[in-house]
């Protein structure tokens, strides 16, 4: 499969099969510019939000006629089951912004992970609910989201083989959140791969957890 970071907190996973699978869309220009990405160019087969905000959930703005995913049932879409796991979008269990869900699926025998705006680390219990991760996508800006210290913790919890920094601070988004490398300073195993798409297998993911800092495509 190929992973493309298009920024912020979504990615578009293609499979070997040419389904594409896109998680948490962003509104394009949205928060009063905020959002500076670019529209969304490729279609999608499948869409994955992990909740009702305008910088994770803008479905209009992806092109095709994709399925989405959305809510705590979990469900399947085009033969891929997709695990929906509720957490919430703050550390006071969802008082300050609400619901968050965590979301998983095996894709060629990957397990894919993607904690949309989490907002708290997980007890032992969620990430035994979790379970194995192969690639995890994982917020570290702060502010919405755990932040550097936090986001450490959950990578080093959920033990996953590649783990993949988003919605953090960059040129093109300008909300009041750190970059990526308050989170990343001082780790080891980070892989700066100065693009923004990346194939994976099941036989290539490293034996421990290595960092992946992809550019944003948009």
């Amino acid at each position: 499969m190929r992973i493309k970071y298009l920024g912020h907190a979504s990615f578009l996973v293609t499979t070997a099969a040419g389904t594409r699978l896109q998680f948490d869309p962003y509104e394009p220009g949205g928060f009063n510019g905020a959002i500076g990405y670019g529209p969304f160019q490729e279609a999608a087969d499948i869409v994955v939000i992990s909740h009702d905000h305008a910088d994770h959930a803008c479905v209009g703005a992806v092109p095709g006629h994709p399925e989405v995913v959305k809510g705590r049932k979990s469900q399947t879409a085009l033969d891929l089951e997709f695990r929906r796991l509720p957490a919430y979008h703050d550390p006071r269990r969802g008082a300050q912004r609400g619901e968050n869900i965590i979301t998983t699926c095996r894709v060629e025998g990957v397990s894919l992970c993607h904690l949309g705006d989490l907002g708290h680390v997980l007890s032992e219990g969620q990430a035994k609910e979790v379970g194995e991760v192969g690639i995890l996508m994982l917020p570290v800006g702060g502010f919405f989201t755990i932040d550097a210290e936090h986001a450490t913790l959950v990578m080093e919890r959920l033990s996953p083989r590649v783990c993949i920094p988003m919605h953090y601070k960059t040129a093109k988004c300008n909300l009041p959140i750190s970059s990526a490398e308050e989170f990343l300073r001082g780790k080891e195993s980070v892989k700066r791969l100065g693009r923004s798409e990346v194939e994976i297998t099941a036989e290539g993911l490293p034996p421990q957890t290595e960092l992946w800092v992809l550019e944003p495509a948009l």
